[in-house]
C-alpha cells in the first residue's frame, strides 16, 4: 500500500481541494488585477489610441524637445532635443502619462487648438528598431491651462495633478 503524502488523518481528495482552490483563487485575483489596471488607463487608451499608449509606457527611446513657434502658422521648432531614456524618474513618469487620475478630463471638450507658442515641450517616443513606432505628445505646461496632445491627433487634455510633477521633472534634468 502506498503512503498518503497528504500528513497523516488527512484524505487525499483533501489536499488537492486545497491546491484547487488556491489556483481558483489566484485565477480570481489576476482578473481582478487586470479589470483594476483596465479601469485605471481605460480614458488614456482611448484618447492615445493603444499604440500610443504602449510606446508612452514601453519605448526604447524617449527624448525631451523644448519647442518654439516655427515660420508659419502651426509650425513649432525644436531650440533643445535631449535624450531622457535612461532619466531619472523616467519610468513614474511613463506610467503617470497612462493613469487617467493625473489628468482634467472636464478640459478635453475645450478648443482643440492651442496658440502655436503655447506648447512648451515636446516628448518623443520610439523604437529605433521599428521606425514607424514613434509618438509624439507635445506639451503645453502652463499652471492653470496646461494640455497634452498627441501630435496629429485631434483633441487635447488638462494636465490636471500630473503637470507640476512633469514640470519638476523637466527643471531637474
Amino acid at each position: 500500500m502506498a503512503a498518503s503524502t497528504n500528513g497523516p488523518g488527512m484524505p487525499p481528495s483533501r489536499g488537492r481541494s486545497l491546491v484547487v482552490g488556491l489556483v481558483l483563487l489566484g485565477l480570481i485575483a489576476a482578473a481582478t488585477g487586470i479589470a483594476y489596471q483596465r479601469w485605471q488607463t481605460r480614458r488614456c487608451l482611448d484618447f492615445y489610441g493603444p499604440e500610443v499608449a504602449r510606446l508612452v509606457a514601453s519605448a526604447p527611446r524617449v527624448e525631451l524637445l523644448t519647442l518654439a513657434p516655427g515660420a508659419g502658422p502651426g509650425r513649432l521648432v525644436a531650440t533643445m532635443v535631449r535624450d531622457v531614456t535612461n532619466a531619472k524618474g523616467l519610468v513614474h513618469l511613463r506610467r503617470g502619462l497612462v493613469e487617467d487620475a493625473n489628468f482634467a478630463w472636464v478640459d478635453s471638450a475645450g478648443p482643440a487648438r492651442r496658440p502655436d507658442g503655447a506648447w512648451d515641450l515636446a516628448l518623443v517616443f520610439s523604437d529605433p528598431k521599428v521606425p514607424a513606432a514613434r509618438a509624439t505628445l507635445v506639451i503645453d505646461l502652463d499652471e492653470q491651462t496646461g494640455s497634452v496632445a498627441v501630435l496629429g491627433k485631434p483633441g487635447r487634455v488638462g494636465l490636471g495633478r500630473i503637470g507640476r510633477g512633469l514640470a519638476k521633472w523637466v527643471a531637474g534634468l
